[in-house]
């Protein structure tokens, strides 16, 4: 199983969030779990086509 980052946080009664590789890209859940299945999702839309012109975060070593 392959594993990723999230950045998430609570506000009031909703969960919001991305995935640290594509953080232009939020979305939200009533509950936690509700927020990680909803990060999936967008996850599977982002790297499957669905998207065009996806941008991504990434680290790079410097000199």
């Amino acid at each position: 199983m392959r594993t990723g980052e999230i950045t998430y946080w609570q506000d009031g009664e909703v969960w919001l969030g991305f995935l640290d590789e594509y953080p232009d890209y939020f979305t939200q859940g009533s509950t936690f779990e509700e927020l990680k299945e909803n990060l999936l999702d967008v996850r599977k839309e982002l790297t499957g086509g669905a998207i065009p012109c996806v941008r991504r975060h990434a680290e790079i070593e410097l000199a």
